[in-house]
């Protein structure tokens, strides 16, 4: 099972996080990621812990102030990205860029889509996975795979039907281990998550909830 923390922008201690990832994904099966601002993503690297991107632009070397180079992103210590997550979308052109701009670059790729008729076109742009998430469940605390399980199941189906090889991710209210469980159930093979341990006073005991019952 693969467990991806987003950071997104809130005011949390990337490194304290990193470092608390680290010590759970040592304790467990399940591989365990964090995706920090790009400002933090070296420093959050260098802790050892599995370090991602929030986000490429579909773009090469060149003149492009203020867009994030994939180059740079795998420079900086990232071994994959989020791309065209609820709160970055991108034209389905530009997701096809980023996905190419990361390969590019050896970077890892998660597709976020809001349901399995997006998941299907994700799929088709040859991700190394897709994430399934409600944007109206994101951060509610209510995980989809029990406010909406068929959308889990759906996006399963769709991603399974376009390209077997990629794999579908959970998003959207995963905060304790049933709800991890839940979407393994569901056909998921790992869970995209933020507030639950961005938000958590304490990250490890958060993080070790999310990984104990596997």
């Amino acid at each position: 099972m693969f467990v991806l923390v987003n950071l997104k922008t809130y005011p949390c201690d990337p490194l304290a996080i990193a470092r608390a990832a680290r010590e759970v994904a040592e304790t467990t099966a399940a591989r365990i990621a964090v995706a920090p601002q790009a400002a933090h993503i070296e420093r959050v690297a260098g802790t050892g812990v599995e370090t991602w991107a929030q986000h490429v632009d579909p773009i090469d070397y060149g003149s492009n102030t203020g867009h994030t180079l994939a180059e740079t992103v795998a420079d900086a210590g990232a071994v994959g990205t989020l791309i065209n997550h609820s709160e970055n979308r991108l034209k389905l052109a530009d997701v096809d860029g980023s996905v190419r701009a990361a390969d590019r670059a050896g970077l890892e790729t998660v597709v976020c889509a809001n349901n399995p008729a997006q998941i299907a076109a994700a799929a088709a742009l040859g991700p190394d996975a897709v994430a399934v998430e409600p944007p109206e469940l994101i951060g509610t605390g209510t995980p989809v795979s029990q406010a909406d399980p068929e959308i889990v199941e759906g996006a399963v189906e769709a991603a399974e039907h376009v390209d077997a090889e990629v794999s579908v991710l959970c998003g959207a209210g995963i905060s304790t281990g049933d709800d991890v469980v839940a979407a393994g159930d569901l056909g998921s093979e790992g869970v995209l998550l933020a507030s639950g341990v961005a938000k958590a006073d304490d990250p490890t005991a958060a993080l070790e909830d999310l990984v104990a019952p596997l």
